[in-house]
């Protein structure tokens, strides 16, 4: 069971760590073709945000926010790989922010293409991040194993 249990965590934690590989081989000075597809959705939430909360964000460069994200999928994958709980909370941590940003299909019309589209791919990586926290569940309600110490031996005679 534990070659199975190993080579789910190695094909789970590829899609993240194939991904930050390609961001990182496209990188280039700008931050890539990822800084240049996150940009307009990233300024559509933060005028969303100034204009529901009342909040001006600071200007952030999208080449720090693809180099963060290379970040948390490489490490959280590898350290997924050896069963990390440390890795399954970057995964989560990247998924939770990066997911209703990148997938915005709230922006869209329902009888629109983009609508459909940007709904599936918000529900698959909703569904890897109910795998990473039942994996966080499963693993937090194992219980530790206890040294094993002998206790003194009780004389028979």
């Amino acid at each position: 069971m534990g070659f199975v249990s190993f080579a789910g965590r190695v094909l789970f934690a590829s899609v993240f760590l194939l991904s930050a590989y390609q961001e990182f081989s496209e990188f280039g000075t700008d931050g890539g073709p990822a800084a240049k597809a996150i940009k307009p959705k990233f300024n559509i939430l933060t005028k969303h945000i100034n204009s529901n909360l009342g909040v001006a964000l600071p200007p952030i460069d999208m080449k720090h926010v693809i180099m963060a994200t290379i970040a948390l999928k490489g490490l959280g994958g590898l350290l997924f790989i050896f069963s990390s709980s440390v890795g399954a909370y970057l995964l989560a941590l990247y998924l939770a922010f990066i997911t209703p940003v990148v997938y915005d299909f709230y922006n869209y019309d329902i009888d629109r293409n983009e609508f459909v589209q940007l709904f599936i791919k918000f529900n698959q990586n909703l569904a890897l991040f109910g795998a990473l926290l039942f994996f966080l569940g499963m693993k937090n309600s194992i219980p530790k194993r206890a040294s094993k110490k002998k206790g003194p031996k009780s004389k028979t005679n």
